[in-house]
């Protein structure tokens, strides 16, 4: 039997959802950042059907205090249900019913935001001693890319953890963890040798930074045990994978990438939010027909207003 035939399959998903929001003032004072609608449908559940299109169906939500309303949205509203049953609108019933069918959603609070490697941590229990999936709410991949399918093949073949890295402007790094690299045999897998926590442009080790997808090790929990705060006085998730990265393969590591050139959205600020809005409206059939004349209108008389002052 092959090192790969023994390696555990990553069968569970983790999503952190204990954030504050508070970019998103004061809107996300009573609602979670994560329900924020793109369109009709909160950004959350879009993530999970990006785990369940990847095979990952056992999904456990990290959550803190006001949170309550992701732990209802994926649960059954048979009064809602039954309204729309009694007026025969079976595409909303569907619509409805959709975020309870998806997964086995489990939940654990995070009594603190203490950072991405806390929030991690908190799934142990959960997990185990198996390999899994996180993905953050922030980052919204294309429903048709393949990424995280692609990033647990690797793991599979090379074992350890594996990071998403997409390539950035100079001007962005500072917003990301970004990795320092080294080729394999395949175009879009590399070894990471170093990683940065939101560097300053001109200490970044490259301008490959981690969106927010990982598969980790289960390693990864026992170094995060002992990794004290780091940037922002948070247990950074960063951290522990750099320290998995020097290790041996019987020692949780290594660290690799994936080379994502993909279509990625940005929901983390309000110009990038609306950025997304209105990009899934665009690709809508329902809307677009409507929706895409009004936007050149809209800019056409934008621009001939600023032309004239």
């Amino acid at each position: 039997m092959t090192d790969t035939e023994r390696r555990p399959g990553v069968a569970k998903a983790v999503v952190p959802a204990a954030g504050l929001g508070t970019r998103f003032l004061p809107a996300t004072k009573a609602t979670p950042k994560e329900m924020l609608p793109i369109v009709d449908k909160p950004a959350i559940q879009y993530v999970v059907e990006e785990a369940v299109a990847a095979g990952l169906d056992d999904v456990l939500m990290v959550t803190g205090r006001s949170k309550r309303s992701i732990e209802d949205h994926f649960d059954r509203a048979y009064e809602l249900e039954e309204a729309l049953r009694a007026k025969s609108d079976t595409q909303r019933l569907h619509a409805v019913r959709e975020s309870s069918e998806l997964a086995q959603v489990h939940y654990v609070r995070q009594g603190e935001p203490r950072g991405l490697g806390h929030a991690v941590l908190c799934a142990s229990a959960h997990v185990g001693d198996e390999p899994f999936a996180v993905l953050l709410g922030d980052d919204l991949i294309g429903p048709r890319e393949a990424l995280l399918r692609r990033m647990i093949q690797v793991r599979e073949t090379y074992g350890g953890s594996v990071v998403a890295l997409m390539e950035v402007e100079p001007e962005q790094v500072s917003l990301y963890g970004c990795a320092a690299i080294e080729p394999t045999g395949e175009d879009d897998v590399v070894t990471v040798t170093d990683l940065v926590e939101k560097p300053a442009a001109d200490q970044a080790p490259s301008r490959w930074a981690i969106i927010g997808r990982y598969i980790c090790d289960p390693a990864v929990f026992d170094v995060l045990r002992e990794t004290p705060p780091g940037r922002g006085g948070e247990i950074q998730l960063t951290d522990a994978l750099l320290e998995l990265a020097q290790r041996k393969p019987a020692d949780g590591g290594p660290v690799h990438g994936v080379l994502f050139r993909g279509q990625r959205y940005d929901t983390g600020n309000k110009a990038d939010y609306l950025r997304t809005v209105v990009e899934f409206a665009c690709e809508r059939p329902d809307l677009a027909a409507d929706l895409l004349p009004w936007l050149r209108d809209f800019v056409d008389r934008h621009t001939a207003a600023g032309g004239d002052s």
